[in-house]
């Protein structure tokens, strides 16, 4: 017991010769700053909590992301199959009904994830959102925009999960080097 309020005594603040109200002046400052540092961690354990929630979330984002981008190349090959079903016979193509249906069902898996396909043909060129695997000379498009889409871009928000490969349009080069007429050569 004796230890106990020998303890008692240490945390409390030291004792002067001053009078009661001083000592009541102290242990009021005491208390506030306790109350201070009681606070401060308070707040310090809350932002923790709320850092780690969203950097949760965000880590479960990006593990969906990255599933969905793997699951765009087999669907692509999907779509490509799918396409030469129409020159096949009739059993062929009553097959590939049912696998179109798989399609779409694959489809809505990614649109039930917030990705969405964006088409870029006619649309000026954006390094976030397309990847330019060839350039054109042409006439009949305005420098810059995209004449042919190789692979669909998909993006969830704002956020590109997959870039389009796409075609962009140049203007011609103009030749330089006239060819020297009779009189000069």
């Amino acid at each position: 017991m004796a230890e106990e309020a020998q303890e008692k005594e240490e945390s409390l603040p030291p004792q002067t010769e001053q009078g009661p109200m001083e000592d009541i002046e102290a242990l009021r400052k005491s208390i506030d700053e306790w109350e201070d540092k009681y606070l401060r961690v308070l707040a310090d354990s809350e932002n923790a909590r709320k850092r780690m929630q969203k950097e949760r979330q965000e880590m479960t984002q990006y593990a969906v992301e990255n599933v969905l981008a793997e699951l765009l190349h087999p669907l692509d090959s999907f779509e490509k199959a799918l396409q030469f079903a129409e020159s096949m016979s009739g059993e062929v193509k009553n097959w590939a009904v049912g696998f179109e249906m798989i399609l779409a069902q694959l489809k809505q898996v990614l649109q039930n994830h917030g990705a969405e396909e964006y088409h870029s043909i006619g649309k000026s060129f954006d390094p976030h959102l397309h990847e330019a695997m060839e350039m054109v000379e042409t006439t009949e498009y305005e420098p810059g925009i995209i004449v042919e889409e190789f692979i669909r871009g998909y993006k969830i928000g704002e956020r590109p999960i997959r870039v389009a490969r796409v075609k962009v349009a140049k203007a011609p080069e103009k030749n330089h080097q006239e060819k020297p007429t009779e009189e000069e050569g």
